[in-house]
């Protein structure tokens, strides 16, 4: 279930705890093969030196989970809507499943952090807010996660409950599967 909260007046932060699936899964889409950006790198960067502090092993970046990060990061942009959910009230597992298969694994779980900033936000401060949010320090310190998706769009002038401000939305999708 996601945790929103707000911090500062243009700030909003929300977690997700894992999923737990262990039923096949639906094919992945096709997922095009994209650079991260500078935020984006420095975000995975910032996470991995933050586990690896804590004695855990460091996140491959998955091609599938930058996908659905990706596609979850512009459409909130687009739609001007901050959540776990997609916008037609798709749980946020099942989103991500689309993209990052739990066949035939016997053990798939996802989870998910999410940040929103006005107007950005860098990899530093993302990680700083995550850290300062139980719900979200619980997804970065998880042992169990062994990939992770990273996006983060901008937006000019982002509708909704984002109130025509400029944006830089933020999504790490957290996956393993064995």
């Amino acid at each position: 279930m996601g945790i929103a909260r707000r911090i500062g007046p243009a700030l909003l932060l929300a977690a997700v705890a894992a999923a737990v699936v262990t039923a096949a899964g639906r094919a992945a889409p096709a997922a095009p093969a994209r650079s991260l950006s500078t935020l984006e790198s420095g975000v995975l960067a910032d996470i991995n030196a933050f586990r690896a502090q804590h004695g855990l092993a460091q996140l491959r970046l998955n091609a599938r989970l930058t996908a659905a990060a990706r596609q979850h990061s512009k459409q909130m942009a687009v739609d001007g809507y901050f959540a776990h959910n997609s916008v037609n009230g798709l749980a946020f597992w099942k989103r991500i499943q689309d993209f990052y298969s739990s066949g035939p694994w016997s053990y798939w779980s996802v989870g998910e952090n999410l940040l929103w900033s006005s107007p950005s936000v860098d990899p530093a401060h993302a990680l700083k807010l995550w850290i300062a949010s139980p719900e979200h320090l619980a997804n970065l310190l998880n042992p169990h996660w062994r990939e992770i998706g990273v996006a983060a769009v901008h937006d000019s002038r982002a509708p909704g409950v984002y109130h025509g401000l400029p944006v830089t939305i933020v999504t790490t999708d957290f996956g393993v599967r064995h």
